[in-house]
């Protein structure tokens, strides 16, 4: 073999063996796909996915799915190069830059505890949406989480207590007690009213000036809600926001006479505000094919994912823009009857 062919024949060997090697080098990238799909009126591990006890329910039928996407990739696990080639060939899956679902100061773990408190959080929202929607009563309480080692807070103000009032004034909720607080000046006395251990005390601070200058007493607070019967959510292992919306129209369907989904599979999407608004979620690409696979004919919108879902929306799903948590019932009620106006996503 002449020292050309040797050399030519080195210089592949090379650069196939960088190419296997470089195939498989981890890269921060994350592949996203369809992930489970959860029927809210169904069961998930032999459990009703909604239990409402305290409360007469109405037995129902159809499907109002939440929709996921599953991610492979991250931190803890780098996909490597091949993975994310095959990614971005496949039409039903997204590659995305790792960074986009994992800030670079956080780790998967951090990741994944946050996406379980909104998950807890949602499942709150979205009983309070479907309370007032149904102008059923309830109560909200702002509690402690937390103080601040050192400031005026610490030992005064105790993990679990509950904030009646700030100054005399009901705390509605925790914007109240924030601007109540920052009203006064550093030095200033503040006084919280508060239930402990079904006790009702006074607790006076005097705020310090944190580092904008704003007066501040570091206190941890959270929103909580008194409903007037049980309402137990289990999806597994599902974590975020974006179930909102499904899991209202569940709570719905099942305090209500009848069935909204007209027996259809309805999937959809979409977190939920107590006040019934619907905001707009991530992967949505990814849950419309999760929704198809799963037989649904029916894609509820959040209206801020609209002119994405449009673009890619599988062959007969038929997609319904929801603004709202009343819209979305006065949708479905549409669809049903076949009477009334139903809002569709512009294509």
């Amino acid at each position: 073999m002449s020292r050309r062919a040797l050399t030519l024949l080195l210089a592949g060997f090379l650069v196939l063996a960088f190419g296997v090697v470089g195939a498989f080098r981890p890269v921060p990238y994350v592949v996203l796909s369809p992930g489970p799909t959860e029927n809210t009126l169904g069961e998930v591990e032999k459990k009703p996915v909604i239990s409402i006890t305290g409360r007469q329910t109405y037995p129902t039928s159809g499907a109002l799915s939440l929709v996921t996407v599953a991610y492979q990739g991250g931190p803890a696990a780098q996909i490597d190069l091949l993975t994310a080639l095959r990614g971005w060939i496949d039409p039903d899956v997204a590659v995305v830059p790792q960074e986009t679902i994992f800030a670079p100061d956080r780790t998967a773990k951090e990741v994944e505890e946050e996406n379980t408190v909104e998950m807890t959080n949602s499942q709150d929202s979205a009983t309070a949406a479907a309370l007032n929607e149904l102008k059923i009563p309830y109560e909200m309480v702002v509690t402690v989480v937390s103080t601040e080692k050192g400031k005026p807070a610490d030992g005064k103000l105790q993990k679990g207590d509950e904030i009646t009032s700030i100054d005399g004034k009901d705390a509605k909720d925790v914007d109240v007690v924030g601007s109540t607080v920052k009203a006064h000046k550093p030095g200033e006395e503040v006084v919280f009213g508060v239930l402990r251990a079904g006790k009702q005390v006074e607790v006076p601070l005097r705020p310090i000036a944190g580092s904008s200058g704003q007066p501040q007493v570091g206190v941890l607070m959270q929103t909580k809600y008194k409903f007037p019967f049980d309402v137990d959510i289990n999806v597994g292992d599902v974590g975020g926001p974006s179930a909102g919306l499904m899991f209202s129209l569940g709570i719905l369907d099942k305090l209500t006479p009848g069935e909204i989904t007209g027996g259809k599979k309805i999937a959809g999407t979409g977190t939920i505000e107590p006040t019934g608004e619907v905001g707009p979620i991530g992967g949505i690409q990814q849950k419309m094919i999760g929704a198809k696979n799963a037989g649904a004919t029916v894609f509820l919108t959040p209206a801020d994912n609209c002119a994405e879902a449009a673009k890619a929306a599988p062959d007969g799903l038929r997609l319904v823009r929801a603004d709202t948590l009343h819209a979305a019932v006065q949708a479905l009620d549409a669809l049903r009857t076949g009477k009334g106006e139903v809002p569709a996503c512009p294509s």
